[in-house]
């Protein structure tokens, strides 16, 4: 990971410089030298880091070195994080920032020039000097004790070492993978595909991709299906002219005098004519298409029935070689890998013997979480261990910490990470950070990952969308799992396999951590602790048991509360020390996320502002009334989490100064009064949940009117409230919402603080509202108007899903049917509608229509206290052609509840075999 801090901590660097140029301004006088020298050391040691991270997992002084250089890093980028707060303070208040501590005048005062320049400049520059000459000096150390390594220059992982499979195994010697095997077998004896199918089998590093593969290569219905069988170990890098070659002699043909790759991939092709193959290519690596594309083209000339099988760790790699069918190997289930253990770890012991270490066998079992290599390892490494103390030993330790899984585990997984680019390595192992187990919030963890600067603007990308690819990119290298999908499709949440989480643990020692409090005693006792921790997320077992040593750890740039496993809150009376004592701290967690626990936190300590280097606040669901206007000095700040603040009434003033935020996650705050003005300052502004317009009581010159938002660019999902206090309708089109293209969900209340509206007012209102034609989810709630016809509506052909809440006016439906992608409708208290006719699919007063088919695409429809509605039916008159019309023909869930006066639904839901019905409390249609 080492490679991967330096290369951020240079980046930084540079940019530092490069701002310093552009504003025309030198915060730093004096000490060109010392930064060009802390550069070049940094560049030096970046060239050799590729061939120092794979030395590391046999060289334990290569791994101190390493964690030397990791510790000389981040003390480089504390200073020149406090260099660019003072650079951002000056542009933001024209003032300069001074860190407040004693500093004494020796360094030589020709290091500065003194036009123009106040005191407080002066001792800024001069400590700023000061800790760049020492960063610089502790670097030249590691950059000399370098040399001692002999180190080799490795722009990229080139060559690694990789076991050479073959196809031959014992098919007596594997447990499980028969059903996968009986799955495999039947794909791969299946002629019935005209064209060259390509099956992959896709898992992380030692799940058994390769002895899934042997034990169907080895099945005797394969090998009676195929004229001849090839198995090709292909690893990285991917070498088209040895590929050929071993294509070749396990057709057993001779390549002997073929020196061009064209003639030996012609060879090939001659050679397959007339026969029916199966060519096996494990361990593919390569995701370059313009590799493998000759070598596919020439193996077409076979016939029916022939197959290409790989396996590979990257489902990017089967994609590319496009695979017609994917399998991805799951763990193997808790009985077969016991099977596996017991024969291993059993062996030579009698029946009496076995049972004695049966029970501490299964618990060791466990920690193996299915996967075949950890399981071997481990059942090997207790093959010769005779005493019960010994397996104990096994059993309390942690794993990352065996010699033997250094040796046996790790290395196919480091094959893996010395894959991964950098920046996408650090992302990696700051996922240690959560416990075993955890479920990670991929939104969390991606603004984490920005918090501490791992992701960085890649061409026309933001860091938001960079985030994206590195947690997709290590999602399909089989680094996470469990994934949970929401119904966009989207990834939202996932976990780690608990071997990869200790491989992660590994790489980073003590670096990222989680931790236990249950007031017993101290979690962090090692004082070498205290020089390591840099991310750290504690769990509280037992309440005001919060350690002391927690104050102690100045490195750490993350304090995440774990509210997914805590049984207590966070003491409010730690905050301020805490907020006193860990002034490096980039990322911030003291919210809840988890309803069981009741938090006390009222109040936010003022002393927030001395953490001027924060990038993530989460203060999700405490119960404060106002957050402290230090807040506002925070100026890298990019994401504030106050979502579910349910007693927050105001945001600070000064929030306008935040010109780096780019999340305001404010969801659900409905108990805030306005928005501050200063809030259309934020022009990196891409996440604002909620906007409250103002109905004034005094807070006219402090609110941010509805035509503030129009100098913001929201991204994703903006919820308007109390669109009733809107007095000024030229404000609301002064707006022009629908040039906002980056929305996709809104949500509109109709609301007002105090007195009545117009029924007018609401539909003049939502007439000028029109959103951008590309919007994906409608919300509409409270509207007042008497019917919902505004003329922007059958524009938004892309609108998916609709929610009409608490219309209590509307005596007819808009024409819905003619939404072409609308696929969940929610109808909720529309206490004035009658009836439901054909208005509702968008046919005209005299029965006609333009269109055939009525709703689509609509899947879910929901109904709910329509405590007036009685009818429900049409009346289509399309001379003669009424069979040609569709109704709802992809509804698959249709919910009625508390419709008491509703009679009788339309024929084409009554007589909808495959609808899935939920009516309840409709009495008059039979379900009370």
């Amino acid at each position: 990971m080492a490679d991967a801090i330096v290369s951020a901590v240079l980046g930084q660097l540079r940019s530092i410089i490069g701002q310093q140029i552009q504003q025309e301004v030198k915060l730093v006088v004096g000490v060109d030298k010392e930064v060009e020298k802390l550069k070049s050391n940094l560049e030096d040691i970046e060239d050799v880091l590729v061939d120092a991270e794979e030395r590391q997992v046999k060289e334990k002084t290569v791994r101190l070195w390493l964690d030397r250089l990791k510790h000389a890093a981040y003390d480089i980028e504390d200073v020149l994080d406090k260099w660019n707060y003072a650079m951002l303070k000056r542009q933001i208040e024209g003032v300069e920032y001074v860190p407040k501590k004693k500093v004494c005048f020796f360094f030589p005062s020709s290091c500065f020039s003194f036009k123009q320049v106040s005191l407080r400049q002066v001792v800024l520059r001069h400590y700023i000097a000061m800790k760049i000459k020492e960063v610089t000096e502790n670097l030249d150390d590691i950059a000399k004790q370098k040399n001692t390594y002999n180190f080799n220059v490795i722009r990229s992982v080139e060559k690694s070492e990789r076991v050479q499979s073959t196809s031959i195994v014992d098919v007596s010697e594997i447990c499980g993978l028969v059903v996968d095997k009986s799955i495999l077998v039947r794909k791969l004896c299946d002629s019935s595909e005209q064209h060259l199918p390509i099956i992959s089998i896709v898992g992380m590093g030692g799940i058994g991709k390769t002895t899934l593969t042997q034990f169907a290569y080895n099945d005797n219905e394969v090998i009676n299906s195929f004229d001849c069988r090839m198995w090709v170990c292909v690893s990285e890098p991917f070498d088209e002219y040895r590929i050929a070659k071993a294509v070749i002699e396990a057709l057993k043909d001779s390549a002997s005098g073929l020196r061009e790759l064209n003639s030996l991939l012609g060879h090939i092709n001659r050679s397959i004519v007339k026969k029916k193959f199966l060519l096996v290519l494990d361990d593919v690596w390569n995701e370059d298409y313009k590799k493998w594309e000759p070598l596919y083209h020439c193996l077409k000339n076979g016939l029916n029935g022939s197959k290409i099988l790989i396996t590979t760790r990257k489902e990017s790699v089967a994609r590319m070689m496009g695979s017609s069918d994917i399998i991805n190997v799951e763990e193997l289930p808790e009985e077969e890998c016991w099977l596996l253990f017991r024969r291993l770890a059993f062996f030579g012991m009698s029946q009496e013997e076995c049972k004695k270490f049966e029970d501490i066998g299964k618990q060791i079992l466990s920690k193996c979480k299915g996967l075949p290599l950890a399981v071997k390892t481990i059942g090997s490494l207790l093959r010769f261990k005779k005493h019960r103390e010994q397996w104990e030993n096994i059993l309390n330790s942690e794993l990352w910490k065996l010699e033997k899984f250094e040796e046996d585990i790790f290395r196919p997984l480091l094959l893996s990470y010395n894959d991964l680019p950098s920046m996408i390595k650090r992302c990696f192992v700051y996922c240690v950070v959560f416990p075993k187990d955890h479920i990670i919030e991929k939104d969390y963890l991606i603004k984490l990952w920005m918090a501490q600067g791992y992701l960085k603007k890649e061409e026309n990308n933001v860091m938001e969308i960079v985030g994206e690819e590195y947690f997709d990119y290590l999602a399909s290298r089989s680094f996470f799992q469990e994934f949970k999908i929401d119904d966009d499709n989207n990834i939202i949440r996932c976990k780690m396999h608990d071997l990869v989480h200790d491989f992660a643990q590994f790489l980073c020692k003590n670096e990222c951590m989680s931790i236990e409090v249950d007031g017993l005693k101290d979690p962090i006792i090692n004082s070498s602790y205290h020089e390591q921790v840099c991310h750290l997320m504690v769990t509280i077992h037992r309440e005001d048991s919060f350690p002391d040593s927690i104050f102690s750890l100045r490195r750490i740039r993350s304090f995440l509360y774990n509210s997914q496993g805590s049984s207590y809150p966070l003491a409010p009376n730690i905050l301020p020390k805490l907020f006193g004592e860990l002034t490096c701290l980039k990322a911030l967690t003291i919210g809840r996320m988890s309803y069981w626990i009741v938090n006390v936190i009222e109040d936010v300590p003022k002393e927030i502002g001395k953490l001027i280097h924060l990038r993530y606040v989460n203060l999700r669901e405490l119960k404060v009334r106002k957050l402290p206007e230090e807040l506002c000095g925070l100026y890298n700040l990019q994401t504030l989490d106050i979502s579910q603040c349910g007693r927050l009434e105001e945001l600070p003033q000064g929030i306008g100064k935040l010109i780096n935020l780019r999340h305001l996650e404010n969801d659900k705050v409905w108990s805030l009064r306005y928005m501050p003005i200063g809030i259309q300052r934020l022009t990196n502004l891409r996440t604002l949940r909620l906007f409250i317009v103002s109905g004034g009581g005094g807070t006219d010159n402090k609110a941010c009117s509805l035509e503030g938002l129009k100098y913001l660019n929201i991204f994703g999902e903006l919820h308007i409230a109390k669109l009733g206090n809107v007095s000024n309708m030229d404000e609301a089109r002064r707006l022009e919402l629908k040039n906002k293209k980056n929305l996709l969900h809104l949500s509109l209340n109709f609301r007002k603080d105090e007195g009545e509206r117009t029924n007018e007012d609401d539909e003049a209102l939502l007439e000028i509202l029109q959103p951008p034609s590309n919007l994906e989810k409608l919300h509409i709630v409270s509207y007042r108007g008497n019917t919902i016809l505004p003329n922007w509506m059958m524009s938004l052909t892309k609108l998916r899903k609709l929610q009409l809440y608490g219309c209590i006016n509307l005596k007819q439906l808009p024409p819905l049917g003619k939404l072409p992608s609308l696929e969940s409708l929610d109808i909720w208290y529309m206490g004035s509608l009658k009836r439901v006719s054909n208005e509702f699919l968008g046919i005209e007063s005299d029965g006609t229509s333009s269109s055939f088919i009525f709703f689509p695409k609509l899947k879910y429809l929901t109904f709910r206290h329509m405590s007036e509605w009685e009818e429900w039916d049409y009346e289509i008159t399309r001379k003669g052609e009424e069979e040609d019309i569709t109704i709802m023909s992809s509804l698959v869930s249709l919910q009625i509840l508390i419709c008491p006066k509703l009679k009788v639904l339309p024929n084409h839901l009554i007589q909808s075999t495959t609808l899935k019905k939920d009516i309840r409390l409709c009495s008059l249609l039979g379900y009370d």
